[in-house]
């Protein structure tokens, strides 16, 4: 019901752009060829525009649409309307550009040059443009692939400076807000509303409740020569509602951590004013938390995410754990648990000296633990391939799965588990890269 609701006011916000394009819009613009394109290149820059602010808000920690929608599929929407924002703007550089080559006669160099002289602040679009480019660029899977966690923050915030600067030719130079002076303060107030919200949501509120909560690290706990656990303690920290399954961005403030949040599981709700993230050595910033001391003070945001026991159907259950996943699928494990539930958990790691939680999990009620330790290409089979994840879970048809790992290992037991049956499959992204 949630998406549904966000869709429609999406779409109401784009027939909006719409209604102000069309009053604003130059009385028989269709007259000459050049006027056509220019126009319909003003409408293609007013909905980039208007989808910039979308695709920011999507990511704005706003909590109604994350409880309507869930984070995972928040972020998923913010990458696909970035692509389509990076599509229209050269649309309509190309579109504004070719309306005037067909009005002046010049070439593209020249009909440039001509923009850039004839309308304010069009150096720093310029400049914002290749901003965003860079951005977009760096989002691609291969290069994303490449680059620390900490290039790939910090190369997105800059973002927000590419904003700015392209918003400025709107409001200066745009047809439909030089002589508008209504539309221009709706726009105007469109995005200082945006920038309201990532301002609170995602700036003020972390500090407030920082200086509220005290998080501050207990103990950090070593879980295997590759994974530690790191217990955070804090005031009221129960009356944030984080539940299993959950994640959470911690900014560790150290000189290493402080320049970047990273989204970490809970791997162990709230207890007596403490939780704990379980963290494998994936990066510079994973296997550093290691040598992080006790004492150390931490910026938390959230709870996000829906991946909970609130989700499941059934009371027969699969959960699925890959490396660094066992982290959520252990605190899934003790909440399902706890209610009676019936779970298998498999556990999947590239070697058993990589695997942590396992005595935590083995001693549960109500649930068996797989391990199935081992690379592909040593044991000559995938163990979450269709027919041996049958023959692990006999029964697992009739089960409702949950899932957290690695990307191809999600990819890998989400195909096996259609196709032995189950239907009921609960996965969830934990990263904003």
């Amino acid at each position: 019901m949630g998406r549904i609701a966000l869709r429609t006011l999406i779409t109401l916000g784009g027939i909006g752009v719409l209604a102000l394009w069309w009053t604003g819009a130059i009385p028989g613009f269709t007259a000459t060829p050049a006027l056509t394109v220019t126009t319909f290149g003003e409408l293609v820059g007013l909905i980039a525009g208007y989808l910039v602010c979308v695709q920011v808000l999507l990511i704005a920690r706003i909590p109604w649409f994350e409880r309507g929608v869930g984070l995972d599929r928040l972020v998923s929407w913010h990458r696909s309307v970035g692509t389509t924002v990076i599509f229209l703007v050269m649309t309509h550089i190309a579109f504004m550009m070719l309306g005037g080559m067909l009005a002046d006669g010049k070439n593209p160099v020249g009909e440039y040059i001509s923009i850039l002289s004839a309308y304010q602040d069009m150096w720093w679009a310029t400049i914002g443009t290749l901003v965003f480019f860079v951005v977009g660029l760096t989002s691609a899977r291969l290069l994303k692939s490449l680059l620390p966690y900490e290039w790939w923050y910090w190369i997105h915030v800059t973002t927000y400076i590419a904003i700015f600067l392209t918003f400025l030719h709107q409001v200066s130079s745009g047809t439909n807000f030089v002589a508008h002076p209504v539309p221009r303060a709706i726009w105007i107030l469109m995005y200082v509303g945006t920038a309201l919200c990532v301002v609170w949501w995602r700036a003020l509120l972390p500090l407030v409740r920082f200086a509220r909560h005290d998080w501050t690290v207990a103990t950090v706990v070593p879980e295997s020569p590759r994974a530690v656990s790191v217990w955070i303690k804090g005031n009221d920290i129960e009356d944030l509602g984080i539940r299993a399954g959950n994640f959470m961005m911690f900014r560790f403030l150290t000189w290493r951590h402080i320049w970047s949040a990273h989204p970490y599981s809970i791997s162990a709700p709230p207890y007596q004013g403490h939780l704990r993230i379980t963290v494998a050595d994936l990066g510079n910033h994973s296997g550093a938390l290691r040598d992080i001391r006790p004492g150390t003070k931490v910026i938390v945001e959230g709870p996000h995410g829906s991946f909970t026991a609130e989700r499941a159907k059934r009371q027969q259950l699969v959960l699925i754990a890959g490396g660094a996943g066992i982290g959520p699928i252990a605190a899934l494990a003790r909440d399902f648990a706890g209610r009676g539930f019936n779970s298998v958990v498999i556990y999947r790691a590239r070697d058993v000296d990589d695997m942590a939680l396992l005595d935590e999990v083995r001693g549960l009620p109500g649930t068996r633990l797989i391990v199935a330790p081992g690379r592909r290409s040593d044991l000559g089979f995938d163990p979450l391939a269709p027919e041996h994840l049958s023959s692990l879970v006999p029964d697992i048809r009739g089960r409702e799965a949950f899932l957290c790992g690695p990307e191809p290992m999600m990819d890998t037991a989400t195909h096996s588990l259609h196709a032995l049956g189950v239907r009921r499959i609960h996965a969830e992204e934990m990263s904003f890269a």
